[in-house]
């Protein structure tokens, strides 16, 4: 994990298992279309095999998303990056951090792991460049002692890519 609160992390509360079991049993049943869940023995951490959509240019790449759960989800989102090399694209730090309101103030108890792959995916397709980020080194240079992509104070002010 990226951040520093991997040795800390605090056990899943039983409403987060009840949930997350249900979520995964969910995606075995009804997967979301270019998205594969890698089967682990960790229900509090996910690793997720994104593909890119046909006719985008992601297509014919696979990345993987990392999910890491903390102990009140859904009522606290997700920690969600993608685990390097992350794609090139305008939202996406080369650490893997995304740069995507639900994952961080817009995040809803009512959004799934399958409904955040959704929107990564939309997020990926509307590209019409691949580019990193006009502050990538600079970011990930204050990322270094393994900062969550939750302490960032993100400006969401781009929504056409």
């Amino acid at each position: 994990m990226t951040s520093s609160s991997a040795h800390s992390r605090k056990a899943l509360s039983k409403i987060a298992c009840n949930r997350l079991q249900k979520e995964l049993v969910e995606w075995q049943v009804n997967p979301p279309a270019g998205f594969k869940h890698k089967v682990t023995d960790n229900l509090q951490r996910w690793i997720i095999e994104v593909n890119g959509a046909p006719g985008t240019i992601y297509a014919n790449e696979t990345y993987q998303l990392q999910v890491d759960f903390p102990e009140h989800y859904p009522m606290e989102a997700p920690q969600v990056i993608f685990i390097p090399p992350a794609p090139l694209h305008p939202h996406i730090y080369s650490n893997g951090h995304i740069c995507l309101d639900i994952l961080y103030d817009s995040w809803s108890p009512a959004m799934t792991v399958s409904s955040i792959c959704i929107s990564i995916l939309s997020m990926l397709s509307s590209a019409t460049v691949k580019q990193r980020p006009t502050d990538n080194d600079r970011y990930v240079k204050n990322c270094r002692n393994g900062r969550s992509p939750k302490e960032t104070r993100w400006w969401f002010h781009d929504d056409k890519v």
